[in-house]
């Protein structure tokens, strides 16, 4: 089969499709991190009305990703079945409704069921946006639209200490949960009403050969068995994502829930300059999941292996997470502290964007979301950890050796990367893909 030049541009309709989409997807994604995010921005508030210690605080903070990790399983399954218009849409109503419901429960209980919701809820997010490039994109320039919609994480991210803390401090914290859930509704009548999967009976020839490859090659991948997800974790490949993708998120993880808190626990800053100088690290992380994208289908042009590439660009980036959290977490200087902290998280995002990237070039075509879902559970294994131990750490120690334990998970993630992943899953493959696709 003839490959794609990489000068071709999309048809019209495909190019509008993929704008939508990309747009939908980044929407969704940053209200799916403003929801994530309240707790972690109300931290000091809720732990006073609750009376919660650093550790209960902590199981709080994880009982989110506990969940959001196991229904990883099933939904990679789901969204490579049903497409991602039904199960994303799903999600966002399930998540907004749980979400609201954090900001009128008045238990520790009632509260960590409203979080394992909020993580059922929104476990579809970033599976059905792999299946959403992977159907609308060719292989070779899945990079760029998987940096935007990843970027979509921490530019929420950021976006919540700005747009929560002035919620939390005007008003009360329970009313940046319910805001957040109201508008979570809003994004999903939108993306009900607009987004469509693609239909190969639709598309013109000139539309398949873009997103096939090859005009000769039309059929759709054939629907997913389960025999063919099981068969996934019989891969070297796939347990190489998935403990890599482990120590990445771990790290991420680390900053993501303990940041504003250790901000103002451990270098005694007031929660408005907190709000500030959380945003200033997840603004870079926006910028590093965007440049990650551009240069992962650069090198990934340029390399007679998309597997390969793209996982050489996840180990580097997780190896520079390692190297500047080690003086994040020693360094007197609170300035000095948030840029290393900045640098981490760029190539946090950077990293995560690779990762999602791999996952479309190691599947093959009928289990791209399944492959992604099962590397995401891996990591939000490490989420759902991250938090506990970094709870239990600090309120035994301090925090500066939570941060070193967590470098060093992030480091045995990037040699399981490396080691491991060294070449595509085995099974139907994307038209265009050469040969050599294998480290």
């Amino acid at each position: 089969m003839n490959p794609i030049p990489e000068s071709e541009q999309a048809p019209p309709r495909v190019r509008r499709a993929q704008i939508v989409a990309l747009t939908l997807l980044m929407v969704s994604g940053i209200v799916n991190y403003l929801d994530r995010g309240t707790l972690a921005i109300a931290n000091p508030l809720i732990r006073k009305d609750l009376g919660l210690s650093l550790g209960e605080m902590g199981l709080l903070l994880s009982a989110f990703s506990w969940s959001y990790a196991l229904f990883q399983l099933p939904v990679g399954g789901l969204v490579d079945r049903i497409g991602p218009r039904r199960l994303l849409g799903v999600g966002l109503i399930i998540w907004s409704l749980a979400q609201a419901a954090g900001g009128i429960v008045s238990t520790f209980g009632w509260f960590i069921i409203a979080r394992i919701v909020l993580g059922i809820g929104e476990s579809p997010q970033f599976p059905s946006a792999a299946r959403v490039v992977s159907n609308w994109f060719p292989l070779r320039a899945r990079g760029k639209p998987t940096g935007i919609f990843n970027s979509a994480s921490p530019l929420g991210t950021a976006l919540a200490p700005l747009c929560l803390s002035v919620l939390v401090v005007q008003f009360h914290w329970r009313w940046a949960f319910i805001v957040t859930g109201a508008l979570g509704l809003v994004v999903a009548a939108i993306w009900l009403a607009i987004y469509r999967d693609p239909n190969p009976a639709a598309l013109s020839a000139e539309e398949l050969r873009y997103l096939k490859g090859d005009i000769a090659d039309t059929k759709p991948a054939e629907q997913l068995s389960f025999a063919d997800w099981r068969a996934l974790f019989s891969n070297v490949t796939t347990w190489g994502m998935l403990i890599g993708f482990f120590g990445s998120v771990y790290l991420n993880w680390v900053y993501l829930t303990w940041l504003p808190g250790y901000l103002t626990m451990e270098r005694h800053m007031t929660l408005m300059h907190t709000g500030i100088a959380a945003s200033v690290p997840f603004f870079c992380g926006f910028l590093g999941s965007l440049c990650a994208g551009w240069f992962s289908d650069l090198i990934t042009k340029k390399s007679n292996s998309p597997v390969a590439s793209r996982r050489n660009a996840v180990v580097v980036a997780m190896l520079g997470m390692v190297a500047f959290t080690v003086p994040a977490a020693l360094v007197e200087s609170n300035t000095i502290a948030i840029v290393c902290i900045s640098v981490v998280i760029f190539l946090a995002n950077a990293a995560s964007a690779c990762s999602w990237a791999l996952a479309t070039a190691a599947a093959p075509a009928n289990r791209v979301g399944s492959l992604g879902a099962i590397q995401n559970f891996g990591g939000f294994i490490g989420g759902a950890l991250a938090p506990i131990l970094t709870g239990y750490i600090a309120q035994t120690w301090s925090f500066v050796p939570a941060l070193l334990t967590a470098a060093v998970i992030a480091f045995v993630g990037a040699m399981s990367y490396l080691f491991l992943v060294r070449k595509p899953i085995e099974g139907e493959m994307e038209p265009g893909t050469p040969a050599r696709a294998h480290a």
